[in-house]
């Protein structure tokens, strides 16, 4: 049991993500104080939502120059907070050394934010972003695992440097996390494990985040002749700062957590849109054939190898979010939601533009 005083400053890396964002509002609008770990805090474009959160809040934001590869960056920004959150992790399909863009930001980055946390005395907790990715590579893996879900218990253990390096960047940092976490007992290790986070950018304009690029993608239409059955599990990013608020802060969390709202594919993300947005976007109404995709497939996006095509089109994804549900009081937003609040955020900055 991990008591954490509200009175105290807590730590968020990568400060301005997708996920962290919302989570440092959540923060600042229950008035703690964040000390904000990022790579530029004078790159105004991409802190001006942060300070704006900080001024409709009664908590306080401080700003930290910190790297994921300088060994002890983040000591300054972690004195006297007793709550860690690490969330900044490469979350991209656009790299051309998966080892140097991918791998070494995700493990190195994690075992120096761990690391320092051990050499501050305050520290008592750490929450780590992690991802379902750390859990399985492809939908193929659920249909395999006991039971037909993903739970707690299943490491990923399908992805490689070759295949899926980012599904391995993951596991290896998750795995760095626990090796790290189990060599001491200062502080207890607590990871959330979202699936495919969307819903809203607090800053859709400056966000590299692959989320924004799969919702440009359905309304900008590159599917418009149909979307793949890809097997996905969705959750709000609201919901996946609200699960890192709550690990944070109950005092028996423990291990990982699954986070994740719906057992999905990419259809359904676009079809649930149709109502709303169906005659103004050329969203796909209909499935693409997994036959077509396998001869199309490769030559459109590097991803869509046809290893990939054949383990995750026409299967489903399915996981378990019990665990979440009963420990922390999770609950989740509905799809149609999360995807018309996301859209919407998209159409209002400029990036996506009807027809």
């Amino acid at each position: 049991m991990t008591q954490i005083d509200k009175s105290k400053p807590v730590m968020v890396t990568g400060a301005n993500g997708y996920v962290a964002s919302w989570l440092v509002k959540r923060l600042l609008e229950d008035g703690i104080t964040v000390h904000a770990a990022v790579r530029s805090p004078d790159n105004e474009q991409k802190m001006s939502h942060l300070k704006t959160a900080a001024n409709n809040a009664s908590g306080n934001i401080k700003f930290f120059k910190t790297d994921l590869l300088t060994p002890g960056s983040y000591k300054e920004a972690m004195q006297g907070c007793e709550l860690v959150y690490h969330t900044a992790s490469p979350f991209t399909s656009d790299y051309k050394d998966p080892q140097k863009e991918l791998i070494d930001p995700a493990v190195k980055g994690t075992a120096n934010v761990l690391e320092s946390a051990g050499e501050v005395p305050s520290v008592k907790r750490v929450v780590v972003t992690s991802s379902c990715a750390a859990i399985y590579t492809d939908c193929i893996d659920t249909v395999n695992a006991p039971g037909g879900e993903l739970t707690e218990e299943i490491w990923n253990t399908t992805s490689s440097l070759k295949y899926q390096p980012y599904s391995y960047s993951k596991t290896l940092a998750e795995k760095k996390a626990w090796e790290i976490a189990k060599g001491q007992n200062q502080w207890d290790l607590i990871t959330v494990n979202p699936s495919f986070v969307l819903g809203p950018a607090m800053n859709a304009n400056n966000t590299t985040s692959e989320s924004v690029s799969v919702l440009k993608m359905l309304g900008g239409g590159e599917m418009k002749m149909g979307a793949p059955k890809l097997g996905v599990g969705v959750v709000d990013v609201r919901d996946v700062a609200e699960a890192h608020y709550k690990a944070g802060y109950t005092p028996g969390a423990k291990g990982r957590y699954i986070t994740s709202a719906h057992n999905s594919d990419f259809l359904e993300l676009g079809t649930v849109l149709l109502p709303k947005y169906g005659d103004k976007f050329p969203l796909p109404k209909k499935a693409l054939p997994k036959w077509l995709l396998m001869i199309v497939g490769p030559f459109t996006n590097k991803l869509f190898t046809r290893q990939f095509i054949r383990n995750n089109v026409d299967i489903p994804w399915k996981a378990n979010n019990s665990k979440i549900k009963r420990e922390l009081g999770m609950s989740f937003k509905p799809l149609k939601e999360t995807m018309e609040d996301a859209f919407q955020v998209l159409i209002d900055a400029g990036i996506l533009k009807s027809k």
